[in-house]
């Protein structure tokens, strides 16, 4: 299908040919044609032609007008065309419809002879009839107009037109559209003007509108209710026939396949979409009209979220913004409520049944005919409410997937669908998997790794920290087997330029950059064989370059075998004790690379670096690297800046520079009264004077036989 084909449901271009039928209106449409074209009303005829606005009314005029041309010239009717809404809020809508009359005749369409015998006389019938002659602009001077005027000046004119109509053998066919789109004010203007000339023979009036719409506008008219009223007009109702759901369907899904082109077909879900369409989406898309306001939508939404979201997903939404604003607004502002799992359990986290009462609000705002429509599709959408509802729950392994699904469920995800954009400083799927493809090349991975760790966020973290995380989307399937060397060769070799100041730890439970790389390393390991583990790591501490990062891997498999706290079954460990060993060995070469080369007093989380320096290598080693580095007043302050730790208390971020850690490696007593030199000195930074400043407090509370890990003694 071609972009042309896929805009014919345009709301301002109705069909006019039977041939793009799509709804199985035209088979309706010809037999009305047909009748239409044999009925010689002796006094009039008025047809209804009833259904909601946007079911295709003037789509089935158009088609019993074709069928009216097809007809050989004897059996066609002159038409009148009438479209009050054009006349809306300007003018007399009785005297322009009158007027229509008047034309036909002018043209020659109805009466080639003699035309003045029936224009002069309805242009005068307009004049009496009419509810606002132009000399009168109130109500109570129309009243006193016709009042003056002589009953029986309308009853003649009118009887000089019916007598001209009745002689002649061309019929009258007044097509009257887009009743329901005037005012009431304005529909029972009309509907009175139609009841006035209603009874002119050989005239068929062909009215199309909402039959609701026109009852209430019709409910105090002349006192009687507005049906009855409507009654007294229409004397052959007919109720739109509606399009049948498979044919909806087959529009719908034509539509969304010109506007959803190029998403991932990875993140086609068959029997999600098949939840959310039957059991959601469906029950919204009763008319053609329902079609083209949700696809005239997401025609403009979609293309700025591609690649950015869940297709299926971002239909449903974009359905309920269009046809349940109330539901689509909840979401929009509550989204903690529905993204997500319910965990653990745990003290302070919300239970099913804390969210239970707010849910059952606000879902009984929605009207009852699309309550329980509205609850399943956000139960398919957010499998958080299962749990909410009475369902069953989801375990934190499924928000990976969520994620990597770019599903609404997923927290990380949920805000691209109602921004319309990403996040300012988020990494796009499309970017992430750009990022990906470099992966073969570590030196070109390494360096975009670098890039994104200089660009920052608005949160003041780096779109470095932003990539780790959603790279552990990727580990589980989506990174080759061939490329996992390469990507932990890369973190090996670059990780240490990721560990910003900016992306540490902001909360106790926060994270930083060091432990998410040990994460992305620990959850590819395992798709390798053990030797092929054994070569990827030997390869990538011994090209590798991040001291840091280097020593924190091979601590982490350390811990694996029991030190330093914990342990693991054989049968889980990454690595064997030989190659264990190995690693140590070669982290501890790269440390003193480090050292010798002057890089290693500035490398992140130096205080672990030299404990694991020490367990790997004995006391001497790194004893001696600090103390010549303590030898020069600089040396002292650049190290003792490096060793200042951050903790975490009651939601608030102390400083720490214990004497009693950094001991194995410098004797504080030797360096304090330095310590105080300096710290009185100008033109150090705020990072120094504060690593001084710690020190020497923590000194003197020990010195007073106090514990620096008091939290009211160790605070700045």
């Amino acid at each position: 299908m071609t972009r042309e084909d896929g805009a014919i449901l345009s709301p301002d271009r109705p069909k006019a040919d039977p041939v793009d039928d799509r709804l199985g209106y035209a088979p309706f449409a010809k037999h009305l044609a047909e009748s239409i074209s044999r009925m010689a009303p002796p006094e009039g005829l008025v047809v209804g032609l009833y259904g909601p606005w946007g079911s295709g009314k003037t789509t089935l005029l158009n088609f019993v007008l074709h069928y009216l041309q097809a007809m050989p010239r004897r059996e066609q009717p002159a038409v009148v065309q009438f479209n009050p809404w054009w006349f809306s809020g300007h003018e007399d809508l009785t005297r322009r419809f009158l007027d229509q009359f008047r034309t036909v005749i002018d043209t020659g369409n109805f009466i080639t002879r003699r035309v003045s015998i029936l224009r002069n006389p309805i242009a005068d019938l307009a004049e009496l009839i009419s509810e606002t002659p132009s000399s009168y602009g109130s109500v109570a001077k129309l009243v006193a107009a016709l009042l003056g005027r002589r009953k029986r000046d309308v009853v003649d004119l009118k009887r000089k037109v019916a007598d001209k109509l009745k002689k002649r053998s061309k019929r009258l066919l007044v097509i009257i559209d887009d009743i329901d789109r005037l005012t009431a004010d304005e529909i029972r203007q009309l509907f009175r003007a139609i009841k006035a000339v209603a009874d002119f023979p050989n005239v068929v009036y062909l009215l199309a509108f909402d039959k609701q719409v026109a009852i209430s506008a019709l409910a105090t008219t002349q006192g009687i209710p507005g049906e009855e009223y409507l009654g007294k007009i229409v004397q052959v109702p007919f109720e739109l026939p509606l399009p049948d759901k498979p044919s909806l369907r087959r529009l719908l899904f034509e539509r969304l396949d010109l506007i959803l082109v190029s998403s991932p077909d990875e993140l086609f879900d068959r029997t999600h979409w098949s939840n959310v369409y039957l059991e959601g989406i469906d029950h919204f898309i009763n008319t053609a009209r329902d079609i083209v306001r949700l696809t005239n939508t997401l025609s403009v939404t979609f293309p700025t979220v591609r690649g950015e979201v869940n297709a299926v997903d971002f239909v449903a939404m974009e359905t309920l913004r269009v046809f349940c604003p109330l539901a689509y607004d909840v979401v929009r502002k509550n989204l903690d409520a529905f993204v997500g799992h319910f965990g653990s359990g745990g003290f302070l986290e919300p239970k099913p049944e804390d969210l239970r009462p707010f849910h059952d609000s606000w879902l009984e705002q929605v009207p009852d005919e699309r309550r329980e429509t509205v609850k399943r599709l956000l139960i398919h959408l957010f499998p958080k409410l299962e749990s909410v509802w009475g369902g069953s729950g989801y375990t934190p392994t499924w928000e990976s997937r969520w994620r990597r699904e770019l599903r609404i469920c997923s927290p990380d995800i949920a805000p691209v669908y109602f921004r319309l954009a990403l996040p300012e400083g988020g990494v796009s799927n499309a970017e992430m998997k750009a990022l990906l493809a470099l992966a073969r090349d570590p030196n070109a991975f390494g360096a975009r790794l670098l890039e994104l760790s200089n660009q920052k966020r608005p949160d003041g973290t780096t779109r470095a920290r932003a990539f780790l995380e959603r790279l552990e989307d990727f580990t589980e399937r989506e990174i080759p087997l061939r490329d996992i060397a390469a990507v932990v060769a890369c973190l090996l070799d670059v990780g240490d330029g990721l560990l910003r100041p900016e992306d540490e730890r902001r909360a106790m439970f926060d994270f930083d950059n060091s432990t998410r790389i040990g994460r992305l390393v620990l959850q590819l390991l395992p798709r390798l064989d053990q030797p092929g583990r054994a070569a990827v790591l030997g390869r990538a501490v011994a090209d590798g370059r991040a001291v840091s990062t280097i020593v924190h891997e091979v601590a982490v498999l350390g811990q694996q075998h029991g030190r330093y706290g914990g342990g693991r079954s054989r049968e889980e460990l990454l690595v064997t004790a030989e190659h264990l060993k190995e690693l140590e060995d070669m982290a501890v070469q790269k440390v003193r690379d480090a050292a010798r080369e002057g890089r290693l007093l500035h490398t992140p989380d130096l205080l672990h670096v030299l404990y694991r320096w020490k367990d790997w290598a004995g006391d001497e080693e790194p004893r001696q690297w600090a103390e010549g580095i303590a030898k020069d007043d600089q040396g002292l302050v650049e190290l003792l800046e490096m060793l200042l730790q951050k903790h975490f208390t009651d939601g608030t971020i102390l400083h720490r520079l214990d004497p009693r850690q950094i001991e194995p490696f410098v004797e504080p007593s030797n360096i304090i009264d330095r310590a105080r030199t300096m710290s009185e000195k100008t033109g150090l930074t705020d990072n120094q004077r504060t690593a001084l400043g710690q020190f020497i407090r923590e000194y003197e509370i020990l010195q007073r036989g106090q514990n620096p890990d008091d939290p009211f003694d160790s605070t700045d």
